[in-house]
């Protein structure tokens, strides 16, 4: 196996604060505040002091939906003039500043030597295929299978053929972590995204999110994949820290 060089904070949901050897990227930061918490990465916050001390700082940002995308993270420009925004092209910015890149499905770019890739959702916006640092890195934003059990029998087929249409541009990509839903909101098809994707993509790690304060998922869902390719990461607490290094 591979001798990774990185760090993976877990914030909130599907909000990921990720350390390699030489980049800070942050992914779909949502909740800025929990009761009294400090911002701490140990809270899963991120503070402006945070911000302010690191170089090479990415934030990327899947789609406008509130639960992948917080405003507050264009303050942060303003301790630290070397952050980059990478952000769906469905989030409208008013004004947007120079360091402000925005991305539609199957585009990509390079930014402070870093290979960024959109690929396409089964919501809306776009998922990331990042290139850091010698790892390859998968976060698919609201990209999943969602078969809700409340639609018609056509519309779960739709579905299912969107979501496997959207996986196959992706194969053959070799992932090392990959960031993906497992919605409790499913019920009994949470898995069924998840389990795919690992079936045909192969990532060597599979980090479990969009699962709001339902942790438990995390390990029902590595009990379930135990015996596949991929080592599936439990996740506990939020602020919870996988170190690599």
């Amino acid at each position: 196996m591979n001798n990774y060089k990185i760090k993976i904070h877990y914030l909130y949901h599907s909000g990921f604060a990720i350390e390699t050897s030489s980049h800070f990227l942050i992914f779909d930061y949502y909740k800025d505040s929990f009761d009294s918490c400090k911002h701490t990465l140990e809270n899963g916050l991120i503070s402006k002091d945070l911000i302010k001390n690191k170089k090479n700082v990415l934030v990327l940002c899947s789609h406008r939906h509130p639960d992948h995308f917080n405003p507050v993270i264009l303050k942060w420009q303003e301790v630290n003039p070397d952050v980059n925004y990478i952000l769906s092209s469905d989030i409208k910015i008013k004004n947007p500043p120079e360091n402000y890149h925005k991305l539609s499905p199957y585009e990509s770019l390079n930014s402070n030597n870093v290979y960024i890739k959109a690929y396409g959702s089964t919501d809306i916006g776009i998922s990331f295929l990042i290139k850091v640092d010698g790892i390859t890195i998968f976060h698919a934003g609201d990209l999943n299978l969602w078969y809700w059990k409340e639609d018609s029998r056509e519309e779960q087929k739709s579905a299912e053929k969107n979501f496997k249409r959207e996986i196959k541009k992706i194969k053959g990509e070799n992932i090392d972590f990959a960031f993906f839903p497992v919605d409790p909101r499913l019920e009994e098809y949470y898995s069924l995204g998840g389990e795919y994707f690992i079936n045909e993509i192969h990532p060597v790690f599979f980090i479990p999110m969009h699962f709001w304060d339902n942790s438990y998922i995390t390990k029902n869902f590595a009990e379930l994949t135990k015996h596949s390719s991929s080592k599936c990461l439990i996740i506990n607490h939020r602020g919870q820290t996988f170190d690599f290094t």
